[in-house]
């Protein structure tokens, strides 16, 4: 295919976002859905509106139809598109709902379970592994299927969702690993996912100018899910046709939102209470009492970001022994710096991630 056909959904999600997030923050005025902080709070400004998922989400959409046209009848791309949109869909309808009543974790899993159903029944399936050095294919049972991809699309929808706590974070981070598993998807010729990638990218980019800090308008949760989720379809459009170390690209590629998630049910069990207890010792919230201001943490974490992603694209062109010994020097060097950086250490008085989340 053409890559200037690949430009064309890009350009039109990044001008549609742009102009309707100023439409989102009036609709978020409306309803209500605006950030209140109080002093256990990150965010100190008052009625910042929240629903900027909204706007992400219309320039998304309007990227896939182009897309959609360009790419004629391959009926693939037609059948994943359904499946991406009703559970976008099910995500926004949850998030709007989120931002204006504050569910609890428990009332949004069925719902983010509903969503990953959605995708995996039109064709998002984690469904084998590869040995990496015999590159022998291991298929799975079809209820082994269900569950695994279940458990990717929601952890990831989820991990992006904590990692909301500072303006411009979520948004940036989408952009970042959203391009890197578009590149992906180009190399393993998924162009169904370089197009899906492009529409994603071009929503992102236009939303974030009125979300770099100080923000103009948050996310919200109707934002941070619909991304978690987008995301996490996108990784396994790169997924189906990289042979080495099959899943190891998506998982670099996602590690800071990962680890993140991971780190946190680690401080809940060392703690000795319930995994969906929430606190306030995020990635985000240690480099802000560190870094001192919005601005350079968010940097900092963008960053750390964009170098995961650099190396998620370095694997995809090893193959066997080497790949195994440049994945052990690469989980070796970042227990180092979570350590370093003290992530691993456990403080008292957590604080609820309803009550620190700005949007």
């Amino acid at each position: 295919m053409n890559p200037l056909e690949f430009i064309a959904p890009f350009a039109l999600a990044l001008i549609v976002a742009a102009a309707t997030t100023p439409v989102a923050a009036r609709i978020a005025h409306a309803l209500g859905a605006v950030d209140r902080p109080d002093e256990r709070k990150v965010n100190r400004r008052l009625d910042i509106p929240l629903l900027g998922g909204i706007a992400v989400a219309l320039g998304f959409f309007v990227g896939l139809a182009v897309a959609l046209i360009l790419a004629g009848n391959e009926n693939e791309f037609r059948g994943h598109l359904e499946g991406q949109l009703i559970g976008s869909l099910i995500l926004l309808a949850l998030g709007v709902v989120d931002d204006s009543r504050a569910l609890s974790a428990r009332t949004k899993l069925p719902f983010q379970i509903m969503a990953a159903a959605a995708a995996i029944l039109y064709g998002f399936r984690i469904d084998h592994l590869t040995d990496p050095i015999s590159l022998n294919v291991w298929y799975f049972p079809e209820p082994v299927v269900w569950i695994v991809t279940t458990l990717w699309i929601v952890g990831i929808t989820n991990a992006m969702n904590l990692m909301d706590g500072l303006d411009g974070l979520c948004a940036g981070i989408g952009a970042i690993i959203g391009i890197t598993l578009t590149y992906i998807a180009w190399q393993a010729d998924q162009f169904a996912g370089v197009f899906i990638g492009m529409a994603f990218l071009g929503a992102l980019l236009g939303f974030l100018p009125y979300n770099f800090p100080p923000a103009r308008i948050f996310l919200g949760d109707t934002g941070a899910l619909f991304i978690g989720f987008n995301l996490s379809l996108l990784s396994l459009e790169g997924y189906r046709k990289v042979s080495v170390l099959t899943f190891v690209v998506p998982l670099l590629a996602l590690a800071v939102p990962l680890m993140d998630t991971a780190l946190s049910i680690y401080r809940r069990l060392r703690r000795g209470g319930p995994i969906m207890a929430p606190d306030r010792q995020h990635m985000h919230h240690r480099l802000l009492d560190s870094e001192g201001s919005h601005r350079s943490a968010v940097l900092s974490i963008w960053f750390l970001t964009a170098c995961f992603c650099v190396i998620a694209v370095s694997f995809t062109n090893l193959e066997g022994t080497a790949a195994l010994i440049f994945l052990a020097l690469v989980l070796v060097l970042t227990l180092r710096l979570l350590r370093n950086l003290g992530f691993f250490e456990i403080h008292e008085h957590p604080r609820s991630d309803s009550e620190e989340k700005h949007s």
